[in-house]
């Protein structure tokens, strides 16, 4: 998931009213099995809290798929540690979280996102594209965990999806034929040669050309697909995995801004994700040092003439004005209060149910406004403050 998702979560264009749904889920069985139990039993919530209005055409038609993912059994059985719902007449999105949450239901005039912004928002996330001849498999996760995601629609999961019949060996322009000799020994030599289709000769460098076009289209495809349905919407660093035949080929005709040049090359057939998982994080870890360096350096470089601040008050007044354009979070820090629509900050306590963590209402603030939150680990932090502003102006 990406800002871009987040924002269109926190953004004021949805009709109302707005369902947010969290629930830990297990990813094997038997603990699995009490997953649709246990959603079944936040839907009643759900009612309970929509009341009167449960009872009305557009709030049973908002309902409906929620039920309907109570009886899908092929998600439950599929689950990873926690999903997150989000329902409202124009809008359904589900999301399957590699971290447990708790379980809560939030029906309101907004979505309730706090959950989602430090587990979706860290600087460590990564994708992972699986690539053969055959197929097309995408993982994303973090230094700690990497799952397979579903592929958009769009992304063709094989070569003949891709190709759609576009391109066979009948279709390979032939040479030009020649005239039998005589005797029939030009034909019986033709034959060892080569192959025929249809009474036209065909070489086995036309076989090959032909099948090197179709991984090429198969490639360009898949490129400009996850490209668009992936890549750009999540902003994560991609990292190919493929035998070491393709990395060239793929790489010379991507478009991907995404795709990093480091790869694993090895047939990702032949690891566990947890195995690839390692794999990619130690491709990563440079660039990710690299990048919460450019951090640290962007924000030395813009103190000292106001174009950042870690103080909260301030933060809090430019995350509320749309002034910030990358705000730093401190993975290990939350500060408890609220954070008001005039920009001011004052201080709670978590412990109370109606405390807010003043940090992430800021990130939300940043995320509606079209800025980019970060999270960061507490030691790579500039500073102590758990938030640091990088100022539009």
């Amino acid at each position: 998931m990406a800002n871009r998702e987040l924002a269109e979560l926190v953004s004021d264009t949805h009709a109302m009213p707005r369902v947010s749904l969290f629930q830990p889920t297990h990813r094997s069985f038997p603990d699995n099995q009490q997953d649709p139990i246990r959603y079944r039993n936040l839907l009643k919530d759900i009612e309970a809290s929509l009341g009167e209005q449960a009872h009305s055409a557009q709030v049973q038609a908002l309902l409906a798929p929620m039920r309907a993912l109570a009886a899908d059994e092929a998600f439950w059985s599929h689950a990873l540690d926690g999903i997150a719902v989000f329902a409202a007449p124009d809008l359904f999105k589900v999301l399957r979280l590699q971290r447990p949450v708790d379980p809560a239901v939030i029906v309101a005039d907004s979505f309730h996102v706090k959950p989602l912004l430090r587990m979706l928002q860290s600087a460590g996330r990564f994708q992972v594209l699986a690539l053969n001849r055959r197929s097309v498999r995408l993982f994303e996760g973090d230094r700690d965990v990497l799952d397979e995601i579903a592929l958009a629609p769009q992304v063709p999961a094989t070569i003949d999806a891709a190709l759609q019949g576009e391109v066979d060996v009948s279709r390979v322009p032939a040479p030009p034929a020649e005239a039998p000799r005589s005797g029939g020994a030009g034909e019986r030599i033709a034959t060892r040669a080569g192959t025929r289709s249809g009474g036209v000769h065909r070489s086995h460098h036309d076989v090959k050309d032909a099948a090197n076009l179709e991984v090429e289209r198969f490639f360009r495809a898949v490129d400009r697909t996850i490209t668009e349905h992936h890549s750009r919407p999540s902003g994560l660093p991609l990292i190919l995995a493929a035998l070491p035949e393709y990395h060239s080929p793929f790489h010379a005709l991507s478009h991907n801004p995404q795709l990093l040049d480091a790869s694993i090359a090895i047939n990702p057939q032949a690891l566990s994700a947890d195995a690839l998982r390692a794999r990619a994080w130690e491709l990563l870890l440079p660039s990710y040092e690299a990048r919460l360096a450019g951090f640290v350096d962007r924000f030395g470089a813009a103190m000292p003439v106001g174009r950042a601040s870690d103080r909260l008050d301030d933060v809090g007044l430019a995350a509320v004005q749309g002034r910030i354009d990358t705000l730093l979070v401190d993975a290990g820090r939350k500060v408890p209060g609220h954070l008001d629509r005039d920009g001011r900050v004052s201080g709670g306590d978590l412990a109370h149910a109606g405390t807010d963590d003043v940090i992430d209402d800021m990130a939300e603030c940043v995320l509606r406004s079209g800025g980019d939150v970060v999270v960061v680990p507490s030691e790579r932090m500039p500073t102590q403050s758990g938030v640091v502003a990088l100022l539009r102006y």
